[in-house]
Formats: structure tokens, C-alpha cells, sequence
């Protein structure tokens, strides 16, 4: 019997909760609690589309062009968004990914980004999903293990769910005071206030026939230094968070508009970023990672019901 697609499929429980993470790119497949499917995930057997539940390393989102200069060099990466002319969500999407280890709620994942065109850097990465009962926690550990330092962010690209058909009539909230304007190659070029626009998601209402694929910055955080992105059934009475924690400074919104049906607005992809797009020309929030050092990114999922 051939392989499946995705590769070797690791199943994690925690009382009414499941998860699956699967070998290939480390990437999160499904995750479900008290019976209700949270995310627009994928078959094991079939490829992976739209980025869904997959890892971003060592750049989340778009490098303009592929085009780069850092420690001195000028750098060109391959071009694996052709349509817009940028290099799109990293290096390790395709990668079969080493399980390190596994219990009955977490499971612990690596792989090594050896040096090659464009990226001439070295660094071993590690993801650890880990059921628990405030949800699904992940923890994306990146150390550099060559000689020189590496330009290096991360991101995770989950579709929520509610369970409606479509996106429109769910319940948004993003606690964003601003969003990154973008060009036609969907590169950044500025930042504005969300307050009076049609991107001002910071009290919950439906996403509507709104198209989305917008990144969010100015997040408002609580007191453990979580910023909590919901998504809720048009009933109010029940949904999905996403909080981004440690090193997740920015997040992105697609409302799959430019999918393939009939993948288009069945769920809503909500991304969390260490830095925006092009951040490796930019520099903005790019970590420059040191030889030896490590850079820890965490985020979670958490659903909750009202009982009524």
C-alpha cells in the first residue's frame, strides 16, 4: 500500500478533543472537540491546498520578487507564488517533518532547513502540539545551527470553522487598531487605522460578503499577553479562538476568495505571524537570529460554548 499523501499521521486525544498532525511539512490537520469540526482541514490522503494548516519558516506570507539583501549579500529565492512574482510562505511546506515525540495529547515535531539557494542559513526547527483543557497549544522553537546570522520569521496558516456553509454569516472579532495595506503583488506598503473602515473587526459582526486576505497589526493583548482573534456561529452560542502569544506580533485574515471552489469562503484562514509580508526586504519585526541562539512562537486554539 503506497504512503498517504501527507505521510505519517500522529492522533493526539484530550477528554473531548482530537487532533492530527501529519509528517508532511509538520502541518495540522484536523482539530475537533466535543464533536464539533474547528477547522477546514484536508484529507490525509489528498494535497495539501491553500496553505491549510501549514508551517511557514523561515518567512510567513510574501517576499516581493524573492529578491533580498541581508548580511551583506543580495539574494534570490525561487518564485513559488509565479502569478505574483514572490516567494510565498517559506521553505519547509513540503518537507517530511521527524517526529521527535508523541504522547496520548502531544506530539513533537522537527526538521533541519539546510542551506540552498536563497536562503544560505542553517536551522534545526521544532514544532510541539499539545492538547490540553484550555484547547490546542503550539510552540514553534527555530535555533540557528550554522555560523552566520539568519534572517528567520514564522507563521502557521489554520482554517476556522463554525460549521456554517459559508463565511458570511460568521461572527468576526480582531482586536486590531490597524491593518497593512498592500499592493497588487499583495506586498505591504503602509499601515492605517482600522477605526471608521470596513476592516474594523474589534466588536464581533458578520464577516458578510467582505473579501478578506488582510494583515493585522496594533493588537490589543489581555492580561497573560494573549491577543484573542474569535470567530463564532451567527447564534452567538458557540465558536473558536485564536490567541497569539510569544512572538506572534502580527496576524493575517483570508476569507478564501481566490480558492478553487468548493474550498472558496468555507472557512476563514486566520494566520498567525512573528512579522508581516516582505519582511525579509523590509525588515520589520525580522528577527536576525544569531548562530546558537533560539526564537520561541506560540499560539493556540481554544473553543468555547455558551451552554444555552
Amino acid at each position: 500500500m503506497p504512503p498517504l499523501a501527507t505521510g505519517e499521521q500522529y492522533q493526539l486525544r484530550h477528554g473531548g478533543q482530537s487532533a492530527v498532525v501529519v509528517q508532511l511539512g509538520g502541518a495540522l490537520r484536523q482539530y475537533e472537540a466535543d464533536g464539533r469540526q474547528l477547522l477546514d482541514g484536508f484529507a490525509a490522503d489528498a494535497r495539501i491546498t491553500g496553505g491549510r494548516g501549514q508551517l511557514l519558516v523561515p518567512w510567513p506570507n510574501r517576499v516581493g520578487g524573492g529578491r533580498y539583501r541581508f548580511g551583506g549579500q543580495d539574494l534570490q529565492l525561487p518564485l513559488t507564488e509565479p502569478e505574483r512574482h514572490n516567494a510565498i510562505h517559506g521553505l519547509l511546506r513540503w518537507t517530511p517533518w521527524q517526529l521527535l515525540a508523541r504522547g496520548d495529547d502531544a506530539v513533537r515535531v522537527g526538521a533541519t532547513l539546510f542551506p540552498q539557494p536563497g536562503y544560505p542559513f542553517q536551522l534545526d526547527v521544532v514544532a510541539e502540539y499539545r492538547l490540553g483543557p484550555e484547547g490546542l497549544e503550539v510552540a514553534v522553537t527555530a535555533t540557528n545551527v550554522g555560523d552566520a546570522v539568519a534572517p528567520f520569521g514564522v507563521g502557521q496558516h489554520p482554517y476556522l470553522t463554525v460549521g456554517t456553509d459559508l463565511v458570511d454569516t460568521a461572527l468576526l472579532t480582531v482586536p486590531a487598531s490597524h491593518r497593512l495595506r498592500t499592493d497588487e503583488e499583495g506586498v505591504p506598503t503602509g499601515r492605517e487605522p482600522v477605526e471608521g473602515t470596513a476592516y474594523d473587526f474589534r466588536t464581533a459582526r458578520p464577516i458578510g460578503d467582505q473579501q478578506l486576505d488582510t494583515a493585522f497589526a496594533g493588537l490589543e493583548r489581555d492580561g497573560s499577553g494573549r491577543a484573542v482573534v474569535r470567530l463564532a456561529h451567527p447564534s452567538g452560542r458557540h465558536g473558536i479562538d485564536l490567541w497569539l502569544g510569544e512572538g506572534a506580533r502580527y496576524v493575517q485574515v483570508f476569507t478564501g476568495d481566490t480558492l478553487p471552489q468548493p474550498e472558496r469562503r468555507r472557512g476563514v484562514a486566520v494566520e498567525a505571524m512573528s512579522c508581516p509580508a516582505d519582511a525579509f526586504r523590509s525588515g520589520t519585526d525580522l528577527t536576525a537570529l544569531e548562530p546558537g541562539g533560539s526564537c520561541v512562537f506560540r499560539w493556540g486554539l481554544r473553543p468555547w460554548a455558551t451552554g444555552g
